[in-house]
Formats: structure tokens, C-alpha cells, sequence
């Protein structure tokens, strides 16, 4: 039988909490190959999002209404189950009578007509319910269900960052992500894009919010006005703050927002080496320049923690490493339920990067080391030991951006970005 949009999405979650994998490449990759209405793939991406989001809120809901444990239910049936609650719940433009009923179709179009019956029953109790899911009374789990966040990321967020900024990060990461771009200022003025309802941000003039959902089918997007960089990664650019004329190392770059960016600070003179360890990656940011028209950066095949005799000494670093995403929930909701053991192994890769490329920087040369991430794992365990081992480095403070020291972490609740963390740090002269 053919698929629909709420078959997909349930194809999708399978997928997702089986075998794994990043939520926007399964969900690009497969609405690519399907045959779905536009009106369709923006369902079907509205109900995958959604459950994962807020699946471990689903879950114990489910727990609640079917009483019995959620594991020991048919992997099919669950998410049926799921993607029915989540309708009913989270959608209002989709009536409770129409998410039974699309729900209880779906058994039939993955084969499981016999668990018709007990879907039918588990959404029909929810409804007389109100729709309301029972809160545990322990805080803490309160805040699982509430958040849709295992404990122990909960537990290590507010442990490192305080409750403040754990409660307003993890429900930030249940809210609609902002779509922001970074101006091409070598092609284009505000005016150029005002087709796009630009809205532009406080802290940085190049940079606006949009509301166009297909950004990238936009005329100016084609003619290379723009490129799509949240907040976050504007900032880091901002804070290496690379000049006209300068040699910029970016080595970790695809697929190459930060280097368009750094290379249009720079005015498109000097170079721009962008590195990465993956070829096809590297068309990416090869791709993009020719796009946005950018012939000052050379994009490079290169493993950032392994010495190139290649690359020269440069005037600034980028050291933007690979992390655990836990800043960017709100664009890859599945990192949330990822065991804190996954990533344990980092910091150690981290470091070995930071060694490495801070060997590239000439003397009086700026560094800043970057994460998506807000784990202090990563972010300033990781530099103080590089400054232990390292004395001709201090880190220079973020003054500018309202920081006395020389990083900060910056969550939603700073300009609406995602959660990352930067420092800059100076090479003695």
C-alpha cells in the first residue's frame, strides 16, 4: 500500500529509535524519494518532529492509558500509538475525531489489523481524559515528562549550568527553531532580501530572521545573497573576527557555513583554508563558495587532529570541533535520548584537535575553539587543560558580547541562538 504522510513519518521513527541516525538527513533523504504532495511532506515532517520531540512525554502517557509497559507493546503498534497522542495533543488544526481514525488506519496499512481495536481504545480513553497527561510527583521526573528529557541530561545540565538556565534551555528545545541568515554583504543590502520579511538581529547587522520555509528554493538564495547560519555560528565568527588581507584556517569546516562567513568578514581578501576530513563534505563548502561567489577560500581534504605539512601558519584559527549537539536540541531533538556514555570519548578528540590546530597559529594569532554543545565536558574542561599545557596562550574576554572572561556559553535565552560555547584564546608574540 501506498505510503501517506503519517505512514512515512511512522516509517521514519522506526528508523530513528532503531537504528539511529541525525532526524533532518533521514527526513531529507526520504521525503526526496517519496512521491508525497508538498501539502504531505510538511505533515509528515510535522508528526516526526513532533513524537521525537516528544517521545519520552508520549511515552508515559502511552504507560498511562494502555497499562502496560511500552516496551512489551509491538514496535509498529507503539509509534501508531505515538503518532495518534501527538495529534490529539500537540496538533489543533487536526480534529480528535479525524487522529483516531487516520490512527486506526494505519494498523491496517502496516498489517496490524488485530491491535485495531486496542489503538481504537487507548485514543478513545484519551479523549475522555481531556487529553491530559498525568505529571509525576518527584521533580525530577516531572521534569522527564514535561521536557521529554532523560534524567540524567537533565541531572548534568542543571548540575553544570544552574536551574535557570536548564529550565529555559530544555523547553526552549521544544519550541519551532528560528530560521536565521547571514547577508552575503560582497553581493547584497538588506533592501535585496526584503522579499524574505527580514528581520535583523540586535547584536549582529548581518544577520536576520526569516520566515520563509523554503529558504532554499528562494530566488536570492540561488543568486547567492545569503546563506542559511544561525545566530550561534554568526557569533563565533564574530568573536575570531578575521580581517581583510589575513590567512584564516577554519578546520573543521563543512559544510562551510562558518568559512562563508568568516571569508565575507574578510572582504573575500586574503585566504581562507577550510578544512575537513570527509571529500564529499568538502564539495559542500566548495559548492556553497561558487555559489555565494567567494574565491578567496581553498577547501581542503585534511583530519583536523593529525599535523599538516601543508597548511601554513596562519593569522587566525578556527577550531570549530565535532561535539555532542546538545546545543542544538531544538534542530536535532534525537540527541537528547542518547546515552551520556556516547559521549565520553570526546573531550579526549577535542583536545587532540585544539593541539593540533593551535600548532598552526603564528605568534600574536587569535584562536577560538567552538561546540554546539553546553556540556562543560567539552567546552572549559577542555580549554583549561589546553592552557595548562599551553602558557604562551590567555584567553581574551568576550567583552563586546557582554563576557568578562575569555568563553561563555550561550543558550536560547542570548539573542534566541542556539546553545553553543566559544573561547578565544591569544598566541604570545
Amino acid at each position: 500500500m501506498k505510503d501517506n504522510a503519517r505512514s512515512l513519518a511512522v516509517r521514519l521513527l522506526l528508523r530513528t529509535f532503531g537504528d539511529g541516525g541525525y532526524s533532518n538527513i533521514m527526513l531529507d533523504r526520504t521525503l526526496a524519494a517519496s512521491d508525497l504532495s508538498p501539502e504531505e511532506k510538511r505533515l509528515c515532517t510535522t508528526l516526526y518532529y513532533g513524537v521525537t520531540e516528544r517521545y519520552l512525554t508520549l511515552q508515559h502517557a502511552l504507560r498511562h492509558l494502555s497499562g502496560r509497559p511500552t516496551e512489551k507493546l509491538d514496535p509498529e503498534v507503539r509509534f501508531i500509538l505515538l503518532l495518534g497522542l501527538y495529534q490529539m495533543k500537540y496538533c489543533d488544526g487536526i480534529p480528535a475525531r479525524a487522529a483516531v481514525n487516520e490512527t486506526v488506519a494505519l494498523c491496517g496499512m502496516f498489517r496490524k489489523k488485530s491491535a485495531s481495536g486496542f489503538v481504537n481504545a487507548v485514543l478513545r480513553r484519551f479523549q475522555r481524559e481531556n487529553r491530559e497527561i498525568p505529571v509525576p510527583e518527584d521533580q525530577l521526573a516531572a521534569q522527564e515528562v514535561r521536557w521529554s528529557v532523560p534524567a540524567a541530561l537533565i541531572r548534568k545540565i542543571t548540575e553544570e549550568q544552574g536551574a535557570d538556565f536548564a529550565e529555559t534551555f530544555f523547553e526552549n528545545s521544544l519550541l519551532p527553531p528560528p530560521t536565521v541568515i547571514r547577508l552575503n554583504t560582497l553581493k547584497a543590502t538588506a533592501e535585496d532580501i526584503a522579499a524574505l520579511h527580514p528581520v535583523q538581529c540586535k547584536l549582529l547587522p548581518e544577520a536576520f530572521v526569516t520566515d520563509v520555509t523554503n529558504i532554499a528554493g528562494t530566488p536570492e538564495f540561488k543568486a547567492g545573497l545569503f546563506h542559511v547560519q544561525d545566530t550561534a555560528s554568526q557569533l563565533c565568527c564574530a568573536i575570531l573576527d578575521p580581517q581583510p588581507g589575513e590567512t584564516v584556517l577554519d578546520v573543521c569546516a563543512a559544510p562551510g557555513g562558518k568559512s562563508f562567513t568568516l571569508a565575507e568578514r574578510m572582504q573575500d581578501k586574503g585566504t581562507l583554508y577550510a578544512c575537513d576530513l570527509h571529500a564529499h563534505r568538502v564539495k559542500l563548502i566548495e559548492q556553497g563558495a561558487k555559489r555565494l561567489g567567494l574565491t578567496c577560500i581553498k577547501a581542503a581534504v585534511q583530519d583536523a587532529s593529525v599535523r599538516s605539512e601543508t597548511l601554513p601558519q596562519a593569522d587566525r584559527v578556527l577550531c570549530d570541533v565535532p561535539c555532542s549537539g546538545l546545543g542544538v536540541l531544538r534542530r536535532k531533538p534525537e540527541i537528547r535520548y542518547k546515552s551520556l556514555d556516547d559521549f565520553a570519548r570526546l573531550p579526549e578528540v577535542q583536545y587532540r584537535i585544539l593541539e593540533t590546530a593551535s600548532g598552526y597559529l603564528r605568534p600574536g594569532g587569535t584562536l577560538v575553539y567552538s561546540t554546539c554543545t553546553v556540556s562543560k565536558d567539552e567546552n572549559e574542561a577542555v580549554v583549561e587543560r589546553f592552557l595548562q599545557a599551553h602558557p604562551e596562550f590567555h584567553p581574551v574576554p568576550l567583552e563586546e558580547f557582554g563576557f568578562a572572561d575569555g568563553w561563555a556559553t550561550f543558550s536560547p535565552a542570548f539573542e534566541n541562538c542556539d546553545g553553543f560555547f566559544a573561547a578565544r584564546l591569544k598566541k604570545e608574540a
